[in-house]
């Protein structure tokens, strides 16, 4: 099937072009992109006064399902990875996506957390991102490694880069007081395999004194140490009230030749499993938060006071949550999460979670979502949030910068581990086609966080492979059109 798109401005973040253009597809490719093509047997698209560019690569998604990626199709996304966490065993999490069907292209990395799990804790890992959020509260994990069992868990993370795993995701916040030299290893394996890292960096030194070692000088120096490209998930959470200090250490290791890379989320909460380590109260109060600060994503409920925390912990360590670490009714506030969202090269990733109905449904096929879905907002307005902060409303991206940032950067993240990513993030003759129309004056969120499950708005077509998943602003539940995205067995 070929498919024309006549009229737009077209933005190639490859090429640096900008300007009235069209761009032909193909099947799942793109043919050509210029000035009055002549194609008399495709569908031909009009799509004048609408911006077109390469769909956005979100490297950080914890979305597996058809309902979560539908939402972020509705923003934009045409590639959802689950980088940061990743899934064990690679082989299953692949098989399942595929027999499942998907509305976006997906990939995982090697599980740093599942591989310790098995090895520390006896626990088998099964590919499902509910029993990962269970095992985020389990302490047995969490502690340092003897030799071989540091050597044990290496090997696992290692037969799942053999089977094309996109890298090593670390969860390294998740287990803040384990031997720096750990995570080292994993460095020196990832440089060895010629991979990248992906990580939730541990406590930092203002916030716990007592850390082992500074998050985010530890990414940096590990990748110094061993030239590992190593990249640094959402900055924007894990560093709070102190990011322009965290900005500063990871340029200056970038100045000085290490292979760090940045991503951030507009907004100023978080959201993770409650029994997650940084969760505990003493850990909240070292951040200057309060238990109040912590919100239960199924039920709504405000946590009151510390005993009521430490119950809900126990009674169920995997229990979604959100966790708010800035304020952005604060000028202040919001000022530090445009600063990690302007920082030079960093990219726009969601860490999109999960939808949860109230009957413990994760998935739904119907379109629109049923009512009374519990996710955060991210899940649903992470991209279209961005552009209308950057580029809408403040003028510090152009629209050029905006897809460099959400398709470009993240795609060429993934250049040496699956060369399928090269085709991605540009629009020139011979890459996917992933294609994103969207309405400059219109793009912007919906979802908030007593209504997160609400698509975003202004993003009129996208093509996925292709295969038009959204089409005039409306997602065609029928398209699964998704393939995945994995790095070459070794």
């Amino acid at each position: 099937m070929r498919t024309l798109l006549r009229g737009g401005r077209v933005v190639d973040p490859g090429s640096g072009f900008d300007g009235v253009a069209d761009v032909l597809l193909d099947g799942g490719r793109v043919e050509a992109t210029g000035p009055g093509l002549d194609a008399p047997d495709a569908t031909e698209v009009d799509v004048t006064g609408l911006v077109v560019g390469p769909g956005f690569v979100d490297l950080h998604s914890h979305v597996h399902s058809i309902a979560g990626q539908r939402l972020q199709a509705m923003d934009g996304v045409t590639t959802a990875l689950d980088l940061e966490a990743g899934l064990m065993p690679i082989d299953r999490a692949y098989a399942e996506a595929a027999a499942a069907g998907r509305p976006l292209h997906y990939g995982f990395s090697a599980s740093w957390g599942a591989a310790r799990a098995k090895v520390l804790a006896g626990i088998e890992p099964d590919a499902n991102i509910d029993s990962g959020l269970a095992v985020l509260g389990n302490p047995q994990w969490q502690r340092s490694s003897s030799k071989q069992e540091l050597a044990a868990w290496l090997s696992l993370l290692d037969g799942e880069l053999a089977a094309g795993a996109l890298g090593i995701g670390v969860l390294m916040g998740y287990a803040p007081a384990t031997d720096p030299g750990e995570f080292l290893a994993v460095a020196h394996l990832a440089a060895m395999a010629g991979v990248p890292t992906y990580t939730h960096v541990r406590e930092l030194v203002e916030v716990d004194p007592a850390t082992p070692v500074d998050g985010s000088a530890e990414i940096a120096v590990a990748a110094g140490e061993t030239g590992a490209a190593m990249h640094h998930c959402h900055v924007n959470s894990t560093s709070g009230h102190h990011i322009d200090r965290v900005l500063a250490t990871l340029d200056t290791a970038r100045r000085e030749g290490s292979r760090v890379t940045v991503e951030a989320y507009p907004y100023g909460a978080g959201s993770t499993a409650v029994g997650a380590a940084f969760i505990d109260p003493e850990r909240l109060r070292l951040k200057g938060l309060r238990p109040s600060s912590v919100v239960i994503l199924e039920t709504g409920e405000r946590v009151r006071d510390e005993a009521r925390l430490r119950r809900l912990r126990q009674e169920d360590p995997g229990a979604p949550c959100l966790l708010e670490f800035l304020d952005e009714t604060d000028p202040r506030d919001r000022a530090l999460l445009h600063r990690a969202l302007a920082f030079p090269d960093a990219v726009v990733a969601s860490d999109a979670m999960p939808v949860y109905w109230t009957d413990g449904r994760t998935e739904s096929t119907g379109w629109p979502l049923p009512p009374g879905g519990s996710t955060h907002p991210r899940t649903a307005g992470t991209f279209a949030k961005t552009l209308r902060l950057m580029v809408r409303e403040t003028g510090v991206w152009s629209w050029l910068e905006a897809f460099r940032r959400c398709a470009y950067l993240p795609s060429r993240l993934l250049d040496d581990v699956a060369p399928g990513a090269r085709r991605k993030g540009h629009l020139g003759a011979g890459a996917d086609a992933d294609i994103v129309v969207l309405d400059p004056a219109r793009i912007t969120d919906t979802a908030t966080y007593a209504e997160p499950t609400r698509p975003s708005a202004g993003v009129r077509y996208l093509y996925v492979a292709g295969v038009p998943v959204v089409s005039e602003g409306k997602l065609d539940p029928e398209a699964l059109p998704g393939r995945p995205l994995r790095g070459e067995p070794r």
